[in-house]
């Protein structure tokens, strides 16, 4: 019998996302939307490719809950989107208050599921999503690192005009202006990327890839990036539910791991069937873990905000 898996949100990332899944055909869909009609109209559009990508999977759109019930992963993409000028925080109060309602309907619905938070500001959202929805720390996790750590690989390979399946990359820390991508942990070929391309080179990779999002957004104009997170978000579902135990940069709540306790953040998860099986544990630089302390200290600052009463 194939998996069931629910998306929440038919916007650019979450019908995305669900054609990413129907194409894998070893789970059947489920795509929510408060919008009458989008989530129905995306869903039917995806059904009619089965026949051509040969996928015999199930989606069906719906505007509430009921039809997620069972699932056994869900997606959380609603929320608003970052325009020009705004940063992920900016997003902060609207989303928190979207992720609370929605993580209420699916635990409602499914006890027993993951949830993958993929609405910005990703940490935060993810460490709301975890206090409100009461399941396990293992079954709540965000998708942030994959995406980052794609990012810095394309950037890497461009630049050294090499297959991306040779740059070896992990992006830790929050999913923001202060993720902390391993440079010393990079490897192109297994020889160091500090042996293949300057500092400076390297300083300014880091730095494109911190603003990957808002390069995005400042070329769209009137929406953010969508394909690379959809993907980004398969690849975990992949390693959820086919049991996988993939090594893979994920935002989990840490309890003392990397020196960080009662947060969210970017780190190497082993994913398998029950959500996060492990937290991977290497050894940072002195420079790389006081950059992943600041950068936890930045969510812990959107989660105060968000713990203090709003007039």
């Amino acid at each position: 019998m194939r998996k069931k898996v629910t998306v929440v949100g038919a916007g650019q990332v979450g019908g995305t996302t669900a054609l990413q899944i129907f194409q894998r055909g070893y789970a059947d869909v489920v795509l929510t939307d408060i919008v009458e009609g989008l989530p129905q109209g995306k869903a039917l559009d995806i059904l009619e490719s089965g026949p051509i990508i040969g996928s015999n999977a199930q989606i069906v759109g719906t505007n509430g809950y009921e039809e997620t019930a069972n699932s056994d992963l869900v997606v959380i993409t609603s929320g608003v989107a970052r325009k020009p000028g705004m940063s992920r925080d900016d997003l902060l109060f609207t989303n928190m208050d979207i992720i609370g309602a929605v993580t209420r309907e699916i635990v409602r619905y499914s006890p027993n599921c993951i949830i993958v938070t993929v609405t910005n500001p990703l940490d935060a959202m993810t460490q709301h999503a975890y206090e409100v929805s009461g399941l396990p720390k293992q079954r709540v996790i965000g998708q942030s690192g994959i995406l980052d750590t794609a990012r810095f690989r394309t950037f890497l390979a461009q630049e050294l005009n090499v297959s991306i399946r040779d740059v070896q990359a992990y992006v830790l820390g929050g999913h923001g202006d202060t993720m902390v991508p391993l440079v010393h942990y990079t490897t192109v070929g297994s020889v160091p990327v500090t042996e293949l391309l300057p500092k400076d080179t390297l300083e300014r990779i880091v730095q494109r890839t911190r603003d990957g999002g808002a390069e995005i957004v400042g070329l769209l104009k009137t929406g953010s990036a969508f394909y690379a997170p959809a993907a980004a978000v398969a690849e975990m579902v992949d390693a959820i539910l086919l049991d996988q135990h993939r090594i893979l940069p994920c935002a989990a709540y840490l309890e003392g791991e990397y020196g960080i306790s009662g947060l969210y953040s970017g780190v190497p998860v082993k994913l398998a069937a029950g959500g996060i099986e492990e937290i991977v544990s290497i050894k940072l630089s002195a420079e790389e873990e006081a950059m992943l302390k600041q950068s936890a200290a930045v969510v812990q600052e959107l989660i105060d905000s968000m713990r203090k009463p709003r007039v």
